[in-house]
């Protein structure tokens, strides 16, 4: 019986021995390989925190409403601005005020007149009252401008002199009066000129233009012995 000749066996061995060699291949791996399986669910940024952990998004605090798109209450909406930066749009709550200071009481927001008389120890002591009639609060601080004057405006005797005081400014709100005392000996026990006024001019502190009240109170002393006429500072309300 004829044999194979060397190289034929020789051939045959190696493609035995690389048919096994396959067959342990695939009992070692259990099975036919399975292709790549994707798994559901996104990849977290890398945020430095332990794993399992939520990373807070940058610039908010955990629980801000501006984290969840929302304003927080008592807090003001954002602008975002060229860069990145934020910004406040304004405070949701707040009141709003004017800052300025009150002005003083000008002649055209005042009414004068004159009070009751309360004389004593031969002194005649009058008011002379002005009154907020604006609609404006405003402020008077002083002594006021007076003069007595006749029917043609004609001013008699010298003009009053001041009393030692200290000024104070007094708040005149709508309605609110200031007084100063005008005083004077009576002329029946000094002996003094005396001459009837038709009027009493009276000028605001600080101010030019005048008011005039009607005089009905009598003779004034206008020259001669303890002829002169004193004012006070003004003070809250009508009289003392």
């Amino acid at each position: 019986m004829p044999y194979p000749s060397l190289p034929v066996n020789r051939a045959a061995l190696l493609a035995g021995t690389a048919a096994v060699l396959g067959l342990l291949t695939a009992c070692g791996n259990g099975g036919t390989a399975s292709p790549p399986q994707h798994v559901s669910g996104t990849a977290a940024p890398a945020s430095g925190e332990p794993s399992g952990g939520t990373a807070a998004s940058a610039g908010t605090a955990p629980g801000d409403g501006a984290a969840q798109g929302r304003t927080a209450p008592g807090s003001s909406p954002a602008t975002t601005r060229a860069g990145g930066t934020t910004a406040s749009t304004g405070t949701g709550t707040g009141t709003g005020t004017s800052g300025g200071a009150v002005g003083r009481c000008h002649t055209s927001q005042l009414k004068a007149s004159v009070g009751r008389n309360d004389p004593g120890a031969g002194q005649e002591n009058f008011p002379v009252v002005l009154t907020n009639v604006s609609g404006h609060t405003c402020t008077v601080r002083g002594y006021p401008g007076a003069a007595f004057v006749d029917a043609a405006g004609r001013q008699l005797g010298p003009d009053p002199k001041r009393e030692a005081g200290t000024p104070t400014t007094v708040t005149l709100k709508p309605g609110r009066s200031a007084w100063a005392g005008l005083t004077f000996s009576n002329p029946g026990v000094s002996g003094a000129k005396t001459a009837t006024p038709a009027a009493l001019i009276v000028t605001p502190p600080d101010e030019r233009d005048h008011l005039t009240v009607p005089w009905k109170a009598g003779p004034v002393p206008v020259g001669g012995n303890a002829s002169s006429v004193f004012l006070t500072v003004l003070s809250p309300g009508t009289a003392p």
